[in-house]
Parts: C-alpha cells; structure tokens; sequence
C-alpha cells in the first residue's frame, strides 16, 4: 500500500524515526483541507506510546479538515549538522502516515497533555496551571501511525 523508498541506502531504521519523532520539537501536518486543497501546519507534538499528540484550538481550518477526512501525513526533521563546506547540511527526516482523531475523554486528554506540557514546560507546576487553565478550550489531537519512513540527507 505504502511505496518504498526509492533512495533505500538513506533509509533510516524504525528506531531511529522513533527517537527523531520522541526527541524533535516540532514537524508539519498535513491535511486535505478546504475544496480538498492540502492543508499544512507546522505544530508542536509529542510522541507517546507510539502515537503522536498535539493540541490545539476547538474551532478553525485543522479541526475541520481532522472531521472532514482521517488520513493525514506528518513530516518531522531534525536540526541536521552543517557541513564542512559550510552552506549544506546533512539532516535526518521521518514521515508519518496514518489517522487523527480528536480526544474526548477528559483523563485521556489531561493525561496527553501532561506529556506535552512536560515536554515544552520548565516544570512539571507550569504544565499543570495551564492544563487547569485551558483544557475546556483546548483539543487534543491524536495520530495513529499507519505507515512510518526516514531517510538521511545529505546535501552536497
């Protein structure tokens, strides 16, 4: 179903999409959005018991295209390391296909959010203030990895 990549010598291993998808700050998502023109976000996520979690507002674009249609692509990169020519960089890449859903249950949502709050916060008080501030207002997205790749790139 998925197509293989065709630079396979760049292929990264599974574990090595995990640990960029665990340890990066951020990536892409991408959505069919609005007269099904592709609708892509940069957000910030956690990668959780092998799911990736964000959050955000419970109305506009993203919250619209997650209803109208399940299937989504996510594209992490990581910070990468300049080469010695110093313009080009070699960096590491993951994309993830699969399905997004919305949290409802309240434990569940709380539960994800601590693990991103912790993730981004100083501390684990600051993340719990902003849970007890904000959760009635915020969604928490979900995404089911169907189909993980990474490659390395190195640019010359």
């Amino acid at each position: 179903m998925f197509r293989k990549m065709r630079r396979h010598k760049q292929q990264l291993s599974l574990e090595e999409c995990e640990e960029i998808l665990a340890n990066e700050p951020r990536g892409v998502l991408a959505l069919l959005g609005d007269e099904d023109y592709t609708y892509a976000i940069p957000m910030t996520h956690v990668y959780v018991d092998d799911k990736i979690y964000f959050h955000g507002a419970k109305t506009g674009h993203k919250n619209d295209a997650v209803k109208k249609h399940s299937k989504i692509s996510y594209c992490v990169l990581n910070e990468g390391v300049l080469n010695d020519d110093g313009w080009s960089y070699t960096f590491k890449s993951v994309i993830v296909f699969g399905k997004i859903r919305t949290l409802d249950d309240r434990d569940e949502k709380i539960e994800k959010l601590t693990h991103l709050g912790d993730k981004f916060f100083p501390t684990h008080d600051e993340t719990v203030k902003e849970i007890d501030r904000l959760l009635d207002v915020t969604e928490v997205f979900e995404i089911t990895p169907d189909h993980i790749t990474g490659k390395i790139v190195e640019e010359n």
